[in-house]
């Protein structure tokens, strides 16, 4: 059976559909709330993990299951990716609540930090600003992302995934992924120009 007839069962209150379901996919979700949380260096407690696994599974089902049924298989995507990411959006969302993704002191095997590699953004105007300036806005530009664009910098940047592998990850194309990529450098270049330090 296909995944949009798969689905469709579901919809239909089919019970051996809705059980197949959880069958096949609550590992899989399971596993991409650990991935998110371990790209993001987070450590996560088994009672996080069944709020956020609770949280996906009550969406996908509340309003007689209005979020499942946006799934609709369009360009090939298969119910596995649709999902992954559903559960990547609903784990994001989760550490919203917490705290700030992306961290600037954070040092990569090379012993460089986020602060570190963003700092030719403004090669001129940061020579003349401490450490601690460069790294306060750094954070409040940052800070001002919205948090996908976090998470992409927290896998591009702190993870050092290359822009292949993210796209692999995202389950987007590449041309989504430079996209993406020059989006976010444009809106910290902007925010450096409205705090003064671009010119």
């Amino acid at each position: 059976m296909d995944d949009l007839k798969f689905v469709q069962g579901c919809l239909k209150g089919d019970k051996q559909s809705w059980s197949e379901f959880i069958l096949r996919y609550s590992r899989l979700i399971y596993n991409y709330i650990h991935s998110v949380f371990s790209v993001n260096g987070r450590s996560i407690s088994p009672e996080q993990v069944e709020d956020i696994f609770q949280e996906i599974f009550h969406a996908l089902i509340k309003d007689n299951y209005r979020k499942l049924s946006t799934y609709q298989g369009r360009n090939g995507c298969s119910l596995a990716s649709w999902l992954r990411q559903v559960t990547i959006n609903f784990t994001i969302d989760y550490l919203r609540k917490l705290k700030p993704i992306v961290s600037l002191d954070v040092e990569d095997e090379d012993g460089f930090t986020l602060g570190d590699t963003l700092k030719d953004l403004s090669a001129g105007a940061m020579e003349f600003l401490n450490q601690q300036d460069r790294r306060k806005t750094l954070q409040e530009c940052i800070s001002l992302l919205e948090l996908d664009e976090q998470y992409f910098l927290e896998l591009f940047l702190n993870q050092g995934l290359s822009l292949e592998e993210i796209k692999e990850y995202l389950k987007i194309n590449r041309g989504a992924v430079d996209m993406r990529k020059g989006r976010i450098l444009q809106k910290l270049q902007d925010c450096f120009k409205q705090k003064g330090f671009l010119g």
